[in-house]
């Protein structure tokens, strides 16, 4: 269930994730990706909807409002640079996509900007 911003941003950056691997995402499959209760699940979809992130079309498979889309590629490039930062600062790819997923939440807008640009940087 969606108790905070975290949680949120988790449920958004999971259906991408999944949209990703497959044709058609349901609130089950993200049940199953998170290993939580499917009435949780539910529960926390049908908020993502309320909010103007996610639209739960008739035959249960879910599609992301522009909003959502733009919120959950955010959290997504957020995801993926901090990764990729702690791995070059020596983190197991493990205990780097742990840590980004914590990280992601918290991080100021311009620190993250310089760590992207950093990143970016190295990389050309």
């Amino acid at each position: 269930m969606l108790r905070d911003h975290e949680s949120e941003e988790m449920y958004l950056e999971t259906i991408l994730v999944l949209k990703g691997e497959k044709v058609a995402v349901r609130s089950i499959d993200v049940a199953e990706r998170l290993g939580y209760a499917k009435s949780s699940v539910s529960r926390g979809v049908n908020l993502l909807q309320d909010r103007g992130y996610i639209v739960i079309r008739e035959d249960g498979f879910i599609d992301f409002t522009d909003a959502g889309a733009q919120k959950a590629n955010t959290i997504y490039e957020r995801h993926n640079v901090l990764t990729e930062m702690l791995i070059e600062l020596g983190a197991s790819k493990e205990l780097a996509e742990t840590n980004a997923c914590r990280i992601e939440h918290v991080i100021d807008d311009e620190v993250f900007d310089l760590i992207k640009n950093h990143i970016e940087a190295k990389s050309k």
